[in-house]
């Protein structure tokens, strides 16, 4: 890309965003936000775009609505400012989780979220994992997909993994649990969950693989509430796990997610910083960051290399 690089950000992670601008080297570029008394929204920005290579963070955190609306008239902004590219670049994508029909009548919410990102003017998306990767293919624009498998990994290569087992909270998660089970030249087992309605919470019925003795890791790639968590850790002790930890990408940690952890027999929480935590705190938690991936990923993709290596 030709012209200068650019990253604004919304107001959903601010701390992410100076994050990533420090590893880049570049000063976050200036705008403003403004809330009418009617709730509408206006986003100037405040410095020239023209002809500009320009990367708009924001992530999908509490208030979700605004955040999103806020997302696109950016984009919208910075389409008619004459903005040369513009790429949304989503730590943890809104709606995800709503990437099928799998009753009657309800939207594919993760396809319209694509489709508004299209049509206000996104040239390309960076996002990091994905409830589910087939999503990539709701989008006719470029769309990388990161991964914060290295990140975790790296991170438990430096504890004691004697005796440990990694776990997949559902078979959904095992190919994942996978990939870290040979970065790491770890076991793994799977958890057979089952959903009885549309409650956060899923009921652990049946288990594949062996945890007796061993201290399990379980591994997913959002926790909500926390509630299918503590349920699977709960069940893995009950079939002999001698402790269990948990490692995951986006800690969304609603409702009552902290209070249900901190009452846990999980001994350590292990997640990246694609969510903000806002306040939310307990001794339990360790956070990774995830801005130095990103930051790679803008500079890889302004310079036109490729970002594959990023995944290793």
């Amino acid at each position: 890309m030709n012209g200068s690089l650019k990253v604004f950000a919304g107001q959903s992670h601010p701390e992410l965003a100076h994050e990533i601008c420090r590893h880049l080297a570049i000063p976050l570029g200036r705008s403003n936000t403004i809330k009418f008394s009617n709730e509408n929204m206006m986003v100037q920005v405040d410095e020239n775009v023209r002809g500009a290579d320009v990367f708009v963070i924001q992530t999908s955190a509490p208030p979700v609505h605004q955040n999103i609306i806020e997302l696109l008239i950016y984009i919208d902004a910075l389409k008619h400012a004459s903005a040369g590219r513009i790429t949304a670049v989503i730590p943890y994508f809104p709606y995800i989780r709503s990437d099928k029909k799998d009753k009657p009548r309800i939207s594919i919410t993760a396809r319209l979220m694509a489709d508004l990102l299209q049509t206000a003017g996104a040239d390309r998306v960076v996002t990091m994992d994905l409830h589910a990767p087939q999503a990539q293919g709701f989008f006719r624009i470029p769309v990388d997909h990161l991964q914060a498998s290295p990140i975790i990994a790296d991170y438990l290569l430096k504890q004691d993994l004697t005796n440990s087992v990694l776990v997949a909270g559902d078979a959904g998660e095992a190919k994942e649990v996978g990939g870290y089970a040979n970065r790491l030249n770890l076991p793994m087992a799977i958890v057979d969950k089952r959903r009885y309605d549309d409650s956060d919470t899923a009921v652990a019925t049946n288990l594949i693989g062996d945890v007796k003795g061993k201290n399990a890791i379980i591994v997913d790639d959002e926790v909500s509430t926390g509630g299918t968590l503590v349920e699977a850790a709960r069940f893995l002790l009950a079939q002999g796990a001698l402790s269990v930890t948990a490692a995951f990408t986006h800690a969304v940690l609603a409702g009552p997610a902290v209070e249900r952890l901190n009452n846990s027999e999980i001994s350590r929480v292990t997640f990246t910083n694609t969510v903000p935590l806002q306040g939310k705190e307990s001794d339990k938690f360790n956070m990774l960051s995830v801005a130095e991936i990103f930051a790679k990923a803008i500079r890889r993709i302004h310079d036109g290399d490729s970002i594959s290596a990023l995944f290793r």
